[in-house]
């Protein structure tokens, strides 16, 4: 009998916020919400951006005021919603009027005394103690150099890329833990993996005492590696400007490092890991390593996950290089602008309308996964399961870069399992598509025809298509935590958010058979059953998600445990449920802080108990079996 690889926790940072309990979520619906979770949502955005902090019951801003919960989301909405999602890149990234680029000099001179022409009047920014430079004239932009022969020249220019989803200003996941010059996507990886342990409601250690160490798994990685200056990015270009190179660098610098912060600095997980790589399909190719250990059993816990940091200069521009970026003068040009005013940055990235490419954003997300049986003895909170991950290849390619015929074979799979599972008015009637979305001319002629030939091959007459890279832009690897997030909140809220930067439909999308709604689609909690996650990445790399809803699941779950073990499992849940909500308060007024066990419990070989059958380990309460049967016994005759 296969497990049911169910969703009991997720959380993360993205440009919307906090991703636990649908706040991140909710700030993308924000207009639609009730006063209460309004309120509520801003104030969470609020002590996140550290705009105020929580004491005696009121909050405290920066001028001094202290509040309550409403009058402080009154007081800063306006100013919490401009420095969320996506907007102008701002001067805690990087400058984008003044974006260095290193220029060779002009030569002039006898071998012992040049005269270096100067772009931009910038004097040089490397330069050996022994030399001695001499300014001639400041009208000219010359100085004399003596004493040696090699120098670098800064040159600035102004990044044609202003726009990104960046995770909200003033948040600053390094400063809430010993983050140790840890690159920016650990960081958010620490955060982001701890807000989804927190959510589940029940301590780790709880879990884990129940289990052997061997049935936990994590899965997590990026699409680029860690690209700033404390990762592969200060590695590479440190020498060239002068600077140290550091120990951390390089090995921080690893795309699978997510995972291996997980395991040693939040859970000491000793079980399975690992790190799959797949560009824009990167979380979904990590997402379908957890469901396949859950369905066969071998594990009852797996953290799946990701985190990517690429709102760099270096990483923008080669994007930008590409032609894949929405560059400021085309989307001037779209709209027949002359500058760009703020408002219009925010519409940067518009899915399947007429759009020039794509925003770069950066996100952490993670989804805590327990087999069904684990689900229900713990009483664990059910948000919904994960059917199954399919993955394709392109085929033959003329362009690495260029869409193929992957995507097809993986949206229709995922089409065919909710049919079957659910039936065939469920997939008609009940599901929905949460779209890749790139906001490229190229991905909105591409995906539309792939999920309107699959609409049309399972007789789908109006099938939705959402897609949140609207509000948050195109996190690389993260990009499928970010879909699946976005559409969690649907079953809570009803609310499916629609694509409203998006003025219309461009022309060439292909949508006989498909619904994309410009604006937010309100329906039932229960109305949607399942929907598809979509990823139709770089170099060839597709993958489509089956996520069923909580109300489904918890119907498969009736009809394998029945209806005496559920309620069993409802009342054990109640005292979950509290735990998580207490969370919920403390992450929400600021006080709360990621889970880091640095230099804890840690074990050499000499503390382990080793037997020819299993090996004990001091701190877990269950040991590890090694006695493997031989899987090739067939051999043997």
């Amino acid at each position: 009998m296969s497990q049911l690889p169910v969703i009991v926790g997720f959380g993360g940072i993205s440009p919307a916020g906090r991703s636990s309990f649908h706040h991140g979520y909710r700030r993308l619906i924000l207009d639609q919400l009730d006063n209460h979770s309004r309120s509520e949502t801003l104030v969470g955005l609020a002590t996140l951006m550290q705009r105020a902090h929580y004491q005696d019951g009121l909050y405290t801003t920066l001028d001094g005021q202290s509040l309550d919960t409403t009058s402080l989301a009154n007081l800063l909405e306006k100013e919490l919603c401009n420095n969320t999602l996506i907007r102008r890149i701002h001067p805690d990234w990087f400058d984008v009027n003044k974006v260095m680029l290193n220029k060779s000099a002009t030569l002039s001179g006898t071998q012992e005394e040049f005269v270096f022409k100067l772009r931009n009047r910038h004097l040089p920014t490397q330069i050996p103690s022994n030399w001695q430079i001499t300014p001639i004239s400041a009208i000219e932009s010359e100085v004399r150099v003596s004493g040696g022969t090699d120098v670098i020249f800064p040159d600035y220019r102004e990044s044609a890329v202003q726009s990104a989803g960046m995770l909200p200003t003033g948040f600053d996941p390094g400063s809430l833990y010993q983050s140790r010059n840890h690159p920016r996507g650990l960081q958010m990886s620490v955060y982001a993996a701890s807000d989804a342990l927190r959510s589940v409601g029940i301590d780790f250690q709880t879990i884990a005492a129940q289990l052997s160490p061997d049935q936990i798994a994590v899965f997590a990685s990026n699409s680029i590696g860690q690209m700033d200056d404390a990762g592969f990015g200060g590695l590479t270009k440190f020498p060239a400007l002068g600077k140290r190179t550091t120990s951390k660098q390089m090995p921080l610098g690893y795309a699978q490092m997510p995972a291996d912060f997980i395991n040693a600095y939040l859970l000491g997980n000793v079980g399975m890991t690992g790190g799959a790589l797949g560009a824009c399909a990167t979380f979904l190719y990590n997402l379908k390593s957890g469901v396949e250990e859950i369905r066969s059993g071998r594990r009852k816990l797996v953290m799946v996950g990701g985190s990517d940091a690429p709102v760099t200069p270096e990483i923008i521009e080669g994007f930008r290089a590409m032609g894949a970026l929405a560059e400021d003068k085309y989307l001037m040009a779209l709209d027949n602008l002359t500058s760009l005013a703020e408002d219009d940055y925010r519409r940067a990235c518009r899915p399947f309308g007429n759009n020039c490419g794509f925003t770069m954003g950066e996100s952490s997300q993670y989804l805590v996964l327990m087999s069904d049986d684990l689900a229900v003895e713990t009483g664990a909170k059910i948000f919904g399961a994960v059917g199954d991950v399919y993955v394709h290849a392109d085929g033959h390619k003329k362009s690495i870069s260029a869409p193929g015929i992957g995507n097809y074979f993986t949206l229709g799979k995922a089409a065919s399992l909710v049919k079957s599972l659910l039936g065939e008015e469920s997939l008609k009637q009940r599901s929905f598509v949460q779209a890749h979305g790139t906001s490229t001319p190229q991905n909105r002629v591409t995906e539309s025809h792939v999920i309107n030939e699959t609409a049309k091959a399972f007789g789908i007459n109006d099938w939705t298509v959402s897609a949140v890279k609207a509000y948050v832009g195109h996190s690389q690897g993260c990009a499928g935590g970010d879909q699946i997030m976005s559409s969690l909140g649907v079953w809570k809220y009803g609310i499916i958010p629609g694509l409203t930067t998006t003025p219309a439909i461009a022309d060439d999308v292909h949508q006989s058979h498909l619904h994309f709604p410009l604006e937010h689609l309100v329906d039932s909690t229960d109305r949607m059953d399942s929907v598809l996650i979509n990823a139709k990445g770089f170099g060839g790399n597709n993958a489509s998600a089956v996520i069923l809803s909580p109300q489904v699941t918890e119907s498969l779950l009736r009809k394998r445990y029945g209806q005496a073990t559920m309620t069993q499992w409802q009342s054990r849940n109640e005292k979950v449920a509290e735990a998580a909500q207490e969370y919920d308060i403390e992450a929400t007024q600021g006080t709360s802080r990621p889970i880091y066990l640095y230099d804890h419990q840690v074990l050499t070989g000499e503390d382990l108990a080793i037997s020819e059958t299993e090996i004990g380990l001091p701190g877990y309460a269950h040991s590890v079996s090694i006695s493997v049967e031989n899987p090739y016994d067939d051999f043997n005759d």
